[in-house]
């Protein structure tokens, strides 16, 4: 399953959304997500991936986004001895 695949399945089981209405290009808001909502479902992206989100803010506007941010932290975190 690919990184987007699990991303949709999560948000779609968190915020009861059709997988359907998920796609790369979808902004968070027209999805009805606000930013806590967001934060808390970065939160589960850290223990799904095992990865550790930085401390800097990052916007965030589409699911796109959220793919590229989780797959940037993984291949570094595979690059980290």
């Amino acid at each position: 399953m690919s990184t987007l695949q699990t991303i949709q399945r999560m948000m779609a089981e968190q915020f009861e959304l059709k997988e359907e209405v998920l796609l790369p290009d979808a902004q968070l808001e027209s999805l009805g997500l606000d930013s806590l909502s967001v934060i808390e479902f970065m939160f589960n992206l850290e223990d799904e991936f095992k990865i550790k989100l930085p401390d800097e803010r990052v916007e965030i506007k589409t699911i796109q986004d959220i793919v590229g941010i989780v797959e940037r932290l993984v291949a570094e975190q595979k690059n980290t001895p």
